[in-house]
């Protein structure tokens, strides 16, 4: 009873949500550079609702195809798979999702950028044919610290994203004297796509702090906040609440952020109450991460729910592949046999739903 009196108190102030956060040290190395996006700048409450009045409920997944391990193998040129990008969004159209959330990597960017946006262009293009649009993530602290361009290891058998790279990883994503050269990438992709209407917002920094982190991620979203504002583009920016526990990092995230975004993987209950307690910021609520089922996160319990309080519902995985997501963070198969159950995805690569039921029931809540 007393951890839920916390949790409560801790998102009743900070609006974070509970999550699978991983434990994390809380220690700041270095002190911030000076850029700061000013307040004033943040879209006021009346602006992001009429924004969100404007689109159909958002659903979709998290998304990369399942020829890709990571952000890398994704959107480099030797690697890039336009037509199983193509044929596996023919799948989540099939269900009547409408958005795709989708990691990039600045690292490609940096090696060629005007092939590196064309593709990005070219996935647009293949989006929008399947009148999906697309939420882009910039920067994330999760999974493999060490980036590197070039061919990208093979899956870890039975082991959840044991090929996921962080963004811009150690020691760039705590070091401002590297981090402040990451400003030209942040500038020109919200440049060159900021009046996109393919892409819905722009999440620019998933579970900072996680890996052990902790405050020594602030520095970097600061900036990255202050450099995507300073290049005006027409979607909202937003910094996913992801760990309650963050003070600081959620009071700047929700505080600066023009839509609340947020992950949860609890069931039904518990995500109740972090719906009911992030709308007292009077903005849009979107849950870009959900639905892990062996954690009682499911389509079942949980897409009811963010349909009834028209919260954005993004869950995690669309296709079983190289990201060996279907395994459970915790819980690796050494042999790489079929999990008792799955934990993501919908899909099996050939198109063949894991769960018939599942995908009856999103259809089912995407048109009704």
């Amino acid at each position: 009873m007393k951890k839920i009196l916390l949790l409560l108190l801790g998102l009743t102030l900070l609006g974070a949500p509970a999550s699978h956060a991983q434990k994390v040290k809380t220690k700041t190395k270095g002190s911030a550079p000076t850029l700061l996006a000013q307040p004033d700048e943040r879209w006021p409450a009346a602006k992001a609702n009429a924004w969100y009045r404007a689109h159909p409920w958002p659903t979709g997944a998290n998304f990369i195809p399942s020829t890709a391990i990571n952000q890398l193998e994704m959107w480099q040129a030797a690697t890039f798979d336009a037509p199983t990008i193509d044929r596996e969004l023919g799948y989540a159209q099939g269900v009547g999702f409408n958005t795709m959330r989708v990691f990039l990597h600045h690292l490609v960017w940096q090696a060629d950028p005007a092939g590196f946006k064309q593709r990005v262009g070219s996935y647009l293009a293949l989006a929008d044919k399947h009148h999906i649009q697309t939420i882009f993530v910039l920067f994330d602290d999760c999974w493999n610290n060490n980036p590197k361009l070039g061919p990208q290891p093979a899956p870890k058998t039975g082991i959840h994203n044991s090929g996921w790279m962080q963004d811009p990883g150690e020691p760039a994503s705590r070091d401002s004297a590297t981090f402040m050269g990451l400003r030209p990438y942040v500038t020109d992709m919200l440049t060159s796509f900021g009046h996109d209407k393919r892409i819905l917002l722009w999440d620019l920094y998933n579970e900072p702090g996680n890996s052990n982190k902790g405050l020594a991620s602030l520095p970097l979203l600061r900036n990255t906040f202050a450099w995507a504002r300073a290049a005006r583009p027409e979607q909202p920016l937003s910094a996913g609440l992801w760990n309650w526990g963050f003070e600081v990092l959620n009071t700047f995230q929700a505080t600066h952020s023009d839509i609340i975004t947020y992950h949860n993987y609890d069931e039904a209950p518990a995500h109740q109450r972090v719906i009911e307690l992030l709308a007292t910021h009077g903005r849009p609520l979107l849950c870009t991460e959900y639905m892990a089922r062996p954690r009682n996160s499911r389509f079942t319990n949980i897409l009811p729910l963010l349909k009834q309080y028209h919260v954005a519902a993004i869950n995690w995985g669309l296709v079983d592949g190289k990201t060996n997501t279907k395994y459970a963070w915790d819980t690796p198969l050494a042999d790489g046999s079929e999990p008792t159950e799955w934990f993501h995805e919908i899909f099996r690569r050939d198109g063949t739903p894991y769960r018939q039921e599942e995908v009856d029931l999103i259809k089912k809540l995407n048109t009704n």
